[in-house]
């Protein structure tokens, strides 16, 4: 606070100005900087920007102020942020200037990829900062639009090596939202949606007690009596807003009871009161001009004299509000603090309201901001109007385009509110639920579905708003709640012959799978009635022949419904076009379990790498951490740790950028093959808690497959066999097959063959089942485990030539390590050598280290010390962190550094950065002699 302030800096802030100044000179330096300011109203987040954009001398600034009014227009913060670097727009790759222009409204076009936007920001930024080091600030910024929000955030977590700081300024507490004739919409106001989690943070607490009490004493006149002095310092909990403002006017004598009762309001409503007891006593044009201001979320002063001369508001009535210390009229209106905005707005009777946003509209040009015209009388509106419902829709489906889904959803939600008939009403009302969905928003969807009931439907109708219910709650847990709403609605649509049966038993039948063994329908069951779904259309789609083949493969046996899913995966894998992508990746959860079930490595690849490319051109925000986290596991099964941790981390990143929950299962699976963390069965275990609270009974199985796994590594073979045998006392998709395996090894290694030959048993019958290259691989190295004599040697070599055609390395290497500790257990030490040679050389590289330090010992019983030494000493490449091998790897393929950072997300400047690194970490001096370094062993 300036008041009471020592010369050059604010007072009792020496900390907090002191961390502001090391982040001017890192920024000065080069080095990118972000910070989160957080805490309540009136404590000092805004004098603390207001400190730092006064020190950026040589700095450019940039600043934006969220407004609360403006959360439902989409980029609306992103673009007053980056409005002044419209100049720089010509220097960005054609995709990313076009992204965001349509964001910014600039041009017409489909929905922007939003990564591309988040991508074309960065981008921006680095431009112009080559030019000039920048300075990004954002006040207010828990009343961001959602999208400027994530958008802004997902920068923050790739600056890195350009010279740019962000600093935002929160709130804390959330304050409520303001009256309005709708609710607002998606906000922040729970912990798990904030997108600034993460983010390096410096929480703004009151000041100290002898600096509150001189601030105090610097704005009261006369002398305070020190017991009162030291109960209003208590009672602000040295706030500094809350003791300039509610003392302001008040003598020594009238503050000698203090201003706290036991049942005050909080802090932040007592300052938001006093600003509403100074407008009150403002004449009525001043008053309504404030709330004109408030209602105004822009700034924008030509504007605000369209609307006050419609009020019959006179230029005049400026003086008066500005003298009384509440705004200022410059070349943009700006309230002394937003909690005067708030109370300007808050403090006005309704009727006066809804006036101040008729006046709003009528000055509002319809062809440049026809959005805003509409929302301002959106606001203005008291009776049903079907006019304003149909232009709130047309503004819906602009937001919409731009990627705007929840400003789209709150322009549906208020048609709604506004549609004269019933039927209509709840026909936007479930329009608005289903984009609320899209917008990872399942909660306040699941509200708007209720308004939509309230509204009378036809059967069709019904079944459909059924079929979104089921959806969120599987969307929300992926477990045995959303079954039976999933399958009365799958049910319910097949009843009045909707299209849509199909895909609801789809996903029943997808709920079903991970619900396991912790729900009382059966994934048998749910087959079952999926056979009776309507037909499909000729030729079928993937998901047609899906649907047909998990329904056959569930209700009468894997062999009956192999060839057609078989089908489907060729299917999706060659489905041309737009509609292509949308479907391989509205499907992967399923076809990814499906084709694991069948051993098909090659669908995986094609899957995950159509799945990954789709949701990066297409900014598919909620799909792509999915699409990562499985093409991270692909990854792992052929060798490639680092590419697979690479993708896990960003994976994380984008989770963590988005507010969604993260997928586990990737980077428990490298875990378990790693086999180098003390604490991975802990990881393991708790992971499978998690799930498992929400009815996942698929994760249990999972959970002890990886513990197999785990085990096998460490040798220890009787925790292998205990889990292994567990993980296959239920069908799992996907997990059974290879628990099976696991479970052989076990148990030829623990004395329990008769569990072994049961394993391999049944693992024959799905091999067969499935006839590819990896299956019979598998099945050819767990018949040779419980073999002698030439037989074992045959089909020891069967599973190498099998297993070597395929991209799994990893079990190719265990593959050469079985046969290998069997071999040297024939005495044919010489042929030993060279298998175990191999799988240790193979498994050290990827990163197995349990495994490859399995190899070792066994290689050291042969009498050959390993020429690397230990399973875990040094090798160059692994002192790569996950992104730079990842970066290595592209730049070794001939992608420029523009190309890796699009890839990536990522400036070039950040991927250059990266690569300095992996030069000097490899020993080489140019991009040509990465593809060696990274190959050699």
């Amino acid at each position: 606070m300036a008041g009471g302030a020592p010369r050059g800096g604010l007072r009792g802030r020496r900390g907090e100005c002191g961390v502001l100044d090391e982040l001017i000179a890192a920024t000065r330096a080069g080095r990118s900087q972000v910070l989160v300011l957080r805490g309540e109203a009136g404590v000092g987040k805004s004098a603390l920007t207001e400190y730092l954009t006064e020190h950026t001398a040589g700095l450019r600034t940039l600043r934006a102020c969220g407004v609360e009014s403006e959360m439902e227009l989409a980029f609306a913060g992103l673009h007053q942020l980056c409005a002044p670097l419209s100049g720089y727009l010509d220097r960005l790759p054609d995709p990313q200037r076009e992204a965001l222009a349509v964001a910014f409204g600039l041009r017409a076009g489909g929905a922007p990829d939003r990564f591309l936007v988040g991508l074309a920001v960065l981008s921006l930024l680095a431009e112009a900062a080559e030019e000039q080091p920048l300075v990004c600030v954002v006040d207010d910024a828990q009343w961001l639009d959602r999208v400027s929000a994530q958008t802004l955030a997902f920068v923050a977590r790739r600056l890195l090596a350009e010279r740019v700081a962000l600093v935002c300024a929160i709130r804390t507490p959330l304050p409520a939202p303001a009256p309005t004739p709708t609710p607002t919409p998606t906000t922040i106001t729970d912990p798990d949606d904030d997108p600034w989690t993460g983010l390096r943070e410096l929480t703004i607490l009151g000041l100290r007690d002898d600096d509150a009490a001189a601030l105090l004493e610097s704005v009261v006149p006369g002398r305070l009596d020190e017991r009162v002095r030291d109960r209003i310092v208590a009672e602000t909990r040295g706030n500094p807003l809350a003791l300039l403002e509610l003392t302001r006017g008040l003598s020594a004598a009238e503050l000698a009871g203090g201003f706290g009762r036991p049942d005050a309001l909080p802090l932040a409503s007592r300052i938001e009161q006093s600003y509403v007891r100074r407008i009150t006593a403002l004449p009525d044009p001043a008053r309504r001009l404030l709330l004109t201001a408030a209602a105004e979320p822009v700034g924008d002063v030509p504007l605000l004299w369209r609307a006050a001369e419609r009020l019959g508001i006179g230029t005049d009535t400026a003086g008066t509000a500005e003298a009384a210390g509440l705004i200022e009229f410059g070349a943009r209106v700006r309230f002394r603090h937003p909690l005067v905005r708030s109370a300007a707005y808050r403090a006005a009777d309704p009727a006066v309201r809804r006036e101040a946003h008729r006046a709003l509209a009528e000055a509002t040009d319809p062809e440049t901001d026809s959005d805003r015209r509409a929302w301002h009388r959106a606001h203005a509106a008291v009776e049903p109007d079907e006019t304003l419902a149909v232009e709130l829709e047309r503004s819906a489906s602009r937001a919409e385009a731009r990627g705007g889904i929840a400003a789209a959803a709150a322009f549906l939600r208020r048609a709604a509110e506004l549609t004269p008939d019933t039927a209509a009403r709840g026909a936007r009302a479930a329009a608005a639920a289903q984009a609320v969905f899209e917008a990872g928003a399942p909660d306040k969807a699941l509200g708007l579905l209720a308004a939509a009931e309230l509204s009378p439907l036809g059967k069709a109708r019904e079944a459909r708003l059924a079929r979104l219910r089921a959806r969120i709650v599987f969307a929300r847990r992926r477990g045995g709640e959303a079954l039976p709403l999933l399958l009365d609605a799958a049910g319910r649509l097949a009843r009045v012959g909707d299209g849509e049966a199909r895909e609801a038993y789809l996903d029943a039948i997808g709920a079903a799978v991970f619900a396991g063994r912790l729900h009382d329908i059966p994934v048998r069951e749910v087959a079952k009635a999926a056979r009776s779904a309507p037909c499909g259309p000729r030729p079928a789609r993937p998901a047609d022949l899906l649907l047909d083949g998990l329904a056959l493969w569930f209700a009468e046996g894997c062999a009956e419904g192999a060839p057609l899913v078989e089908s489907a995966l060729r299917a999706f894998g060659q489905a041309a076009g737009r509609e292509g992508d949308a479907d391989v990746m509205r499907w992967l959860w399923l076809t990814w379990l499906v084709a694991g079930d069948l051993w098909d490595d090659g669908a995986w690849d094609v899957l995950t790498t159509r799945a990954v490319r789709s949701a990066r051109a297409t900014g598919a925000l909620n799909f792509l951490p999915l699409a990562l986290g499985y093409r991270a596991a692909m990854h792992v099964h052929a060798g490639e740790f680092a590419l697979a941790e690479a993708l896990v981390d960003e994976s994380a990143a984008l989770t963590e950028a988005t507010g969604h929950s993260p997928m586990e299962y990737p980077l428990l699976l490298l875990t378990a093959w790693r086999g180098e963390d003390p604490r991975a069965a802990e990881l393991i275990e708790s992971a499978t808690r998690h799930a498992t609270t929400w009815g996942e009974g698929r994760a249990i199985g999972l959970q002890h497959y990886l513990l197999a796994i785990l085990h096998n590594g460490l040798g220890r073979y009787q925790d292998a066999l205990a889990h292994a045998g567990h993980a296959v006392e239920h069908e799992d998709l996907s997990v059974t097959g290879f628990a099976l395996a696991e479970l052989v090894e076990a148990g030829t290694r623990a004395d329990a063959p008769e569990l072994a030959e049961a394993a391999l048993r049944r693992l024959e019958e799905r091999a067969r089942v499935a006839g590819t290259d990896w299956a019979l691989g598998m099945l050819a190295r767990s018949a040779a485990l419980l073999s002698e004599g030439p037989d074992a040697d045959r089909r020891y070599r069967e599973a190498l030539d099998h297993l070597g055609r395929g991209r799994i390395a990893v079990h190719l290497a265990r593959t050469h390590l079985v046969y290998g500790e069997w071999l040297r257990r024939e005495n044919r030490r010489t042929d030993a050598r060279e298998h175990l040679r191999t799988a240790y050389e193979s498994l050290r590289g990827f990163g197995a280290k349990a495994f490859a330090e399995r190899a070792r010992r066994e290689l050291l019983a042969t009498g050959e010390t390993p020429r690397h030494g230990p399973a875990w000493a040094r090798d160059p490449r692994e002192a790569l962190t996950a992104q730079e091998a990842q970066i290595a790897r592209l730049a070794a393929d001939g992608m420029t550094n523009a190309e890796i950072g699009a890839e990536l997300f990522i400036s070039p400047r950040t991927v250059e950065w990266h690569l300095r690194k992996v030069f000097t970490k490899l020993g080489v001096g140019s991009r040509n002699k990465l593809r060696a370094a990274l190959a050699r062993t």
